[in-house]
């Protein structure tokens, strides 16, 4: 139910009613298509992606620490509260995005995101506390279903505001009816986020002594400046003994630049090279996460009959496929077809690689901690991917080379895969 609730972020925000609605104020007067921000001019697109990788930078460095505490202390549910409260909060204060707080905006794009994100790395940690090894793929699955139905319930109501806003008494335009879109996914994340946090379990006493320290003798008045890149390093120490979830983690590391880039860039895409109108781009996107829903729930079943690794190889290499095909791409016909082959692998791949890292990891309590390691890895990612995104466009003047690209972050994912499925058989071989 958390992906319910966060869901409408990653639609509304990331991918289709604030990039749209960004892109065209800022493409009209008085930007023209060159923005201002922190004492540098930049192209408007860039800035955005730059505004981004600089929140998913924040965030791979204050994770450690955060999750340091709460797996020292046991109240990672109360970090999870919180950064769930400041994005929602962020979103919502985004109805005040004019060209006259354009600054405000773009802050608060930046504020949203880190709020995201950070939320997710201690909800992603409970996936292994409260599911067995053989539910991880299924629930992991649902979870992402469940959030793409609630993000286009979202959408829906959202655009139907755009649509009809003549017909809304306090609604004095269609940039209104978006802006008033972002209240209301900030209202929608806390509101449905009050199940999950009535739900999930809240301290982890087991970690705990009765002298309050933990059990593995450190004191809670540990230095967690430093406590969180000692668990960080801890951990990497383990996975590094682990030969499958190291080349795994190489793999995840490098595809996901590509596919987060492509979810976070594919709306501008639309809207600034096709020229598509933003009605029709949120249609678009709409459809994706119908497509999504089916996508996730067929990965899961693949990955029952086939094994996970063997899935998302070929996944990879569909993406591979995509990359080359939005290169060419020439039409709004060409933009839907593709956007549909996107919507079929985008949830399945991400669901699939959260339930293989929560199957590869050791046994553990520490969980916050390891998934840290994961989330700091993807975010790492998406830093490297949406700057090269943005400096290839500034270079080049063209989204087109940035899109081909990405090709090259699936290649060495790809291989990556291949390199650990060879050693997970090698591994059962020798089982035998």
């Amino acid at each position: 139910m958390y992906d319910w609730a966060n869901s409408v972020y990653n639609l509304v925000i990331t991918t289709t009613f604030f990039p749209v609605y960004y892109t065209q104020m800022t493409d009209a007067a008085p930007f023209n298509g060159v923005v201002k921000f922190g004492g540098r001019t930049f192209v408007n697109t860039a800035l955005y992606n730059y505004a981004l990788a600089f929140s998913y930078m924040v965030v791979a460095i204050t994770l450690p620490i955060l999750t340091s505490i709460a797996d020292y202390k046991g109240n990672k549910k109360k970090f999870m509260q919180a950064f769930c409260y400041t994005g929602a909060l962020a979103c919502s204060l985004m109805y005040f995005f004019t060209p006259q707080n354009f600054g405000m905006g773009v802050i608060c794009l930046m504020v949203a995101a880190f709020g995201f994100y950070s939320s997710l790395v201690f909800y992603n940690s409970y996936l292994p506390e409260i599911a067995e090894e053989k539910d991880r793929d299924r629930i992991s699955a649902k979870g992402f279903s469940l959030g793409y139905v609630g993000s286009v319930l979202m959408q829906m109501i959202g655009f139907a505001l755009v649509v009809f806003w003549d017909k809304i008494p306090f609604l004095t335009g269609e940039g209104h009816a978006v802006r008033f879109t972002f209240l209301l996914v900030g209202v929608w994340w806390v509101g449905f986020a009050q199940i999950t946090f009535r739900r999930l379990p809240g301290f982890h006493t087991s970690q705990l002594n009765g002298n309050g320290a933990n059990n593995n003798g450190h004191n809670n008045g540990v230095n967690f400046l430093v406590g969180g890149f000692r668990e960080l390093r801890k951990v990497f120490r383990q996975l590094i003994q682990m030969p499958v979830i190291k080349r795994f983690l190489f793999a995840f590391f490098f595809y996901n630049m590509g596919v987060q880039t492509v979810m976070l860039a594919a709306t501008n895409f639309g809207s600034k090279v096709l020229k598509l109108p933003s009605t029709n781009l949120i249609i678009t996107v709409v459809l994706i996460q119908l497509v999504a829903i089916a996508g996730a729930f067929m990965m899961s079943g693949l990955s029952r009959k086939y094994g996970n690794l063997p899935v998302l190889i070929a996944v990879v290499v569909f993406w591979i496929g995509i990359c080359v095909a939005g290169y060419y791409m020439q039409t709004a016909m060409h933009f839907y077809l593709l956007a549909v082959a996107v919507g079929l692998v985008m949830g399945g791949i991400q669901s699939l690689s959260r339930s293989t890292y929560a199957k590869l990891m050791p046994l553990t309590k520490d969980t916050a901690s390891f998934f840290s390691f994961y989330d700091v890895s993807e975010k790492v990612a998406i830093v490297i991917g949406l700057v090269t995104f943005g400096l290839i466009e500034e270079l080049t003047g063209s989204m087109r080379n940035s899109v081909l690209s990405l090709m090259v972050f699936f290649l060495i994912g790809g291989m990556g895969l291949v390199s650990a499925l060879y050693r997970q058989n090698k591994e059962k071989r020798l089982a035998k």
